[in-house]
């Protein structure tokens, strides 16, 4: 049995257990598109091993956005083209090797893993919007602003009305803000709002989802620059340091309002408040 699921017409997800990962391929008649290459080597080729259920025609990859889940299995890929906006491929030659590193740090079960996987950029970049010819059947990519990360890239299949989100649409966990942009996630929100239509929306993890849960996330997000925007200007007048730990008082609000644990609030204020601040650009966090 197939462990692939097609949610439209050759389009196909799998979910993996390791941080509910959800991996996309698209099939046309030449080639088939997949859509993130996992964290690790080992990973990749158990990726690889599982899309011969889809198809035997030669691959090119989507990497959505630059963090370690997404891209440390590119090598395994190879020769193949891989695709990613410019930030992607700038991020992992900037930050790769020391991601990784702390990565191996927090996760010693897979540290060898990590270690032995090469942070292999994308070769095929592009800014704003790029399309990929499958054969007989194209694919968007489209950069629709800062979220997740600075360079976050959605896929979207027109003719089969399915987009891929990336990490800007988290399903089954709450929204992940170590390189978040919060004041501008909204909007990039409801630019894929504006381009999804009312079809399918792949997640970078959990389960595919619909217009209302985005729409839902959406507003999450934009409680939590609201808040940050509202109480800046006293925070500042009470010599707040925007790259500390945001006010405890406002965790708890945010939170509470929310039904989120804290910690994922505690960053997303971080970020938010030093963006209201105009101190947030590069992405510090290891």
């Amino acid at each position: 049995m197939s462990p692939w699921r097609e949610i439209a017409d050759r389009v196909f997800i799998r979910r993996f257990p390791f941080f509910d990962q959800t991996i996309g391929a698209v099939v046309g008649r030449d080639r088939v598109l997949v859509i993130d290459t996992r964290s690790t080597l080992v990973q990749a080729r158990e990726l690889l091993d599982d899309l011969r259920h889809v198809s035997a025609l030669p691959h090119v990859v989507l990497n959505t956005h630059a963090h370690f889940d997404h891209v440390l299995g590119n090598a395994a890929f190879r020769p193949c083209e891989i695709w990613g906006e410019d930030g992607c491929s700038r991020f992992m030659r900037g930050h790769g090797l020391d991601r990784r590193a702390g990565m191996a740090v927090e996760m010693p079960e897979i540290a060898a893993d990590l270690l032995a996987s090469p942070v292999d950029p994308p070769d095929r970049t592009f800014t704003g919007a790029a399309t990929l010819d499958l054969g007989a059947r194209r694919v968007e990519l489209r950069f629709l602003g800062r979220g997740h990360t600075d360079h976050d890239v959605v896929a979207l299949v027109p003719d089969a009305g399915v987009v891929f989100a990336g990490d800007l649409v988290e399903e089954g966990a709450t929204p992940s803000f170590g390189d978040a942009f919060p004041l501008d996630w909204p909007a990039t929100l409801g630019q894929l709002l504006d381009t999804a239509g009312e079809g399918p929306v792949v997640p970078g993890h959990g389960e595919v989802v619909d217009r209302d849960f985005v729409a839902a996330q959406l507003g999450d997000i934009a409680f939590v620059a609201e808040m940050a925007r509202r109480q800046w200007p006293d925070l500042r007048a009470a010599a707040h340091d925007p790259a500390g730990p945001p006010p405890k008082f406002l965790v708890t609000e945010v939170a509470r309002h929310l039904g989120w644990p804290a910690e994922p609030v505690r960053e997303g204020l971080r970020r938010a408040l030093g963006q209201a601040a105009g101190v947030l650009g590069v992405p510090t966090v290891p």
